[in-house]
């Protein structure tokens, strides 16, 4: 197992690696819109709030030696699924290959976030 770690995406705020090589696959823990130069939530709706997702997401494939072509499973939790339609309208930029999905509202999230997303992909 090699664990994942880049300054290029939050710490974790717990007791968890950023992510994980295991098999030739990575696996991330959960993302949440944090912006890593910062430390602070970024400002705005689920649409600002997935977009900083996405770019903590591609910093960990990065630094993993993948990126979201190789991605496969991705488990999105939602703190309003009436945030569906818009969140997947970002979602959509970043996952061209259309990985297997799931998708679910909760209710609540670290730091009161309104997304959080994790992802499996294929370290090549």
């Amino acid at each position: 197992m090699k664990k994942i770690n880049t300054t290029k995406a939050p710490a974790a705020i717990g007791p968890y690696s950023q992510a994980v090589i295991v098999n030739g696959m990575l696996y991330t823990s959960g993302q949440i819109p944090i912006n890593p130069e910062t430390g602070q939530v970024v400002e705005g709706g689920i649409k600002e709030q997935t977009r900083q997702v996405m770019k903590n997401l591609q910093a960990l494939l990065e630094e993993a030696g993948t990126s979201f072509e190789n991605v496969f499973k991705t488990t999105c939790f939602l703190y309003d699924i009436g945030d569906f339609a818009a969140f997947n309208e970002v979602y959509a930029e970043y996952f061209t290959e259309k990985p297997a999905r799931s998708c679910v509202a909760v209710k609540d999230l670290p730091k009161g976030v309104l997304v959080e997303v994790e992802l499996i992909a294929l370290v090549k």
